[in-house]
């Protein structure tokens, strides 16, 4: 007797798509929306996974914008200390959806909302992005002058592009209670631990992001026009929180970050036609990987782990580059690539 379940294919069994196959294969998880073409530019930006995923892209001769390169003279070793080279603008981690929106509006509003700034032993840091310059600028006006500079490029940017790849991390994050922006790290860790009493923890709904994100689509709609329609390609970073503020054991609160992230890249993908959602958490935390993605502190994720994503996505979006053009495997990345994580800072302060 035939039922609904009957003529399904086997990836929609549990038993077929996850348990038979290899997890280093993960058949048929990914199917694209629409093709990303060879002259399309691409924009990249979110948590720290999503800098592998930008690495890669460039690598396999996607168009992957950098609208804020490093200056002449600062050494390649020296480029993700100082924020290069991570994404397509010196922003450095945007974990949540509402960083994104506010540097969307700051980036094209005539009077945007004050800078905040943060001091540490005479040096000075942007609370936006306060690990770009290890130790710290010269004064407030150096702060100011290069906020405004990286925020006419991203201006450059959003109008330039043509797919935008954002990588979801967050939901927990700190807000400045005068003017209610948020900033990627809590004063104290970095610096402004004198400022600590301006700024209050907030853990986002679901509601909130979905809203924030749609915010951000409907602002560069306007500003771009409808003949230049944006593409975003959404991913959710699988690594776990390092500490949460929350009140939860940590890895409740991360399971509630993940879910709440997860179920609005799905509800955009589904409800949207020009977004797509790719499943590197899906790919990585995988039951059937055992956790063997992992390194020894069960969040960074591994070399390998990273290469069965990136061949998902390129199974689906052939690389542009040839392997006697590149001299390397499609996916070959140097073996100490390392990302930037902010948040991996709050280690510091375990018992």
């Amino acid at each position: 007797m035939k039922n609904y379940y009957s003529d399904l294919d086997r990836r929609a069994f549990w038993k077929t798509g996850v348990v038979a196959p290899s997890h280093l294969t993960v058949p048929e998880i990914y199917q694209k929306k629409w093709e990303i073409g060879p002259d399309q530019k691409i924009g990249t930006a979110g948590s720290c996974f999503a800098q592998h995923i930008a690495r890669h892209l460039t690598q396999n001769g996607y168009r992957v914008l950098d609208v804020e390169p490093a200056p002449r003279g600062l050494s390649e070793v020296q480029h993700a200390a100082f924020g290069y080279g991570m994404y397509s603008a010196r922003y450095g981690n945007l974990y949540s959806a509402r960083q994104l929106r506010q540097l969307v509006e700051a980036a094209f509003s005539d009077d945007p909302r004050p800078f905040l700034i943060w001091e540490r032993e005479g040096r000075f840091f942007d609370a936006f992005r306060p690990t770009i310059e290890p130790n710290g600028f010269l004064s407030r006006d150096e702060v100011i002058e290069a906020r405004r500079y990286h925020l006419r490029c991203v201006r450059r940017l959003f109008l330039e592009v043509d797919v935008f790849v954002f990588t979801l991390g967050l939901t927990e994050a700190w807000v400045h209670k005068e003017s209610g922006q948020v900033v990627p790290l809590a004063p104290g860790i970095v610096a402004g631990e004198d400022r600590a009493q301006d700024y209050e923890f907030v853990n986002f709904s679901y509601g909130e992001v979905e809203a924030d994100f749609r915010a951000v689509m409907q602002m560069l709609d306007d500003l771009r026009g409808r003949k230049r329609p944006l593409r975003y390609l959404l991913t959710v970073s699988p690594v776990p929180l390092t500490a949460t503020a929350s009140g939860q054991h940590v890895l409740a609160a991360s399971t509630y970050s993940k879910s709440v992230l997860r179920a609005v890249a799905g509800w955009l993908c589904e409800t949207c036609d020009n977004v797509d959602y790719f499943p590197s958490y899906e790919i990585i935390t995988n039951p059937a990987a055992r956790g063997t993605f992992f390194e020894s502190n069960l969040r960074s994720v591994m070399t390998e782990g990273v290469e069965v994503v990136m061949n998902a996505f390129f199974a689906a979006h052939p690389p542009r580059l040839r392997r006697e053009e590149t001299g390397q495997r499609p996916t070959e990345v140097p073996a100490n690539e390392d990302v930037q994580c902010d948040e991996q800072m709050l280690e510091a302060f375990g018992r």
